[in-house]
């Protein structure tokens, strides 16, 4: 068996985002492979669309229900464990890809002797082959034999684990596996994955089609994904710490710790989060206070971290009540300044209409 792709179901039988993403994997033109669609619990028709296309298409689809809610992890793991290719694929339910992207992506690893293979992907919200909007997941640079310097801008700019294939040896044959019931659990896995790649190669153009809508994952913010991109972070760090390469890319992995953990949580809870809770905000800089105290030194921190961003973690840092208080008078101006705005246009587009 050349290839496992393992697609992890929750509710996604809505607008036909499941059998649009299953459509694509059915097509694909590499010749030996597996599907494995693990049902999560979904409390729609999932389940039932997942049987339907096992009935279709025995020879490559595999149907697979989970007996509780583990979330995307718990599922993957359990596709990890019934997968037999040679190289192991990922993707998310409402996502889809083109006809060649498991062809092309493999047999560009075989080629090179690659055993990690990606290309960019598109951000599109509507079903269709159309290009969107592109995103270019890697670079050329991070390309061919892997040496250090290479590690460490993969740790730094990994991009997206599912827009990669993956050789069996640096992903199963190893006891780590998805942590189990939170979101953000590729976090928690892709350096030791990228680590144990010997050379990785990379074809610039979208063959991913990445779907936004308002149920994704990215979209919704509550104090328990925020919780998860914490704990994510965590076991980010303990993966390295038991592989013993924390230190070795001590720099690297505090940035990533930090942006994961830290800031992306401290800023999206103060967007989405209501009420904000004062202890949720000094639990979250003590912890990142404690795990890396010099953080704010770190050279990757100090060139890609926003000067507004800095500020406010410096605040932060100091005092939560003083960040809270800051951020709230902030966002109320802008938000009044914008509300303004809006009336003011409105005003002059009535003014010419009435001309």
């Amino acid at each position: 068996m050349k290839l496992s792709i393992i697609v992890p179901v929750y509710n996604m039988a809505a607008d036909g985002k499941l059998e649009y993403c299953l459509n694509s994997l059915v097509a694909q033109t590499i010749a030996s492979y597996e599907i494995i669609a693990v049902d999560d619990c979904s409390t729609d028709n999932s389940w039932e669309i997942l049987q339907e296309y096992q009935k279709r298409y025995p020879e490559k689809f595999r149907a697979v229900h989970s007996q509780v809610n583990q979330k995307q992890g718990g599922a993957k793991n359990i596709g990890m464990a019934a997968a037999q290719g040679e190289w192991i694929g990922f993707i998310d339910s409402d996502d889809w890809i083109t006809p060649d992207f498991y062809e092309r992506l493999i047999g560009l690893g075989e080629e090179t002797g690659a055993d990690l293979v990606g290309c960019d992907y598109h951000m599109t919200g509507e079903h269709s082959m159309e290009i969107g909007q592109v995103v270019h997941n890697n670079r050329p640079e991070q390309t061919g034999i892997l040496n250090e310097e290479k590690y460490r801008s993969l740790i730094l700019d990994s991009g997206s684990l599912v827009v990669k294939v993956y050789r069996r040896e640096i992903v199963i044959d190893h006891p780590s596996r998805f942590p189990v019931g939170i979101f953000y659990e590729d976090n928690a896995l892709a350096n030791s994955w990228m680590l144990r790649a010997h050379r990785f190669e990379y074809l610039r153009e979208p063959l991913y089609y990445y779907y936004q809508h308002d149920t994704s994952t990215v979209h919704t913010i509550t104090t328990r994904r925020c919780e998860d991109r914490m704990e994510a972070g965590r076991i980010m760090l303990q993966e390295a710490r038991t592989y013993k390469y924390l230190e070795q890319y001590r720099p690297e992995l505090e940035f990533s710790f930090t942006t994961l953990f830290y800031v992306n949580t401290l800023f999206t809870y103060m967007q989405g989060v209501r009420p904000v809770r004062h202890g949720f905000v000094q639990k979250l800089g003590r912890e990142m206070r404690e795990t890396f105290p010099d953080f704010q030194e770190n050279r990757y921190y100090l060139e890609r971290v926003g000067a507004e961003e800095k500020k406010l973690v410096r605040m932060q840092m100091e005092s939560t009540w003083r960040f809270l208080m800051y951020y709230k008078l902030l966002w109320g101006y802008r938000n009044l300044r914008k509300k303004i705005s809006g009336i003011r246009a409105g005003q002059y587009k009535a003014a010419k209409e009435r001309k």
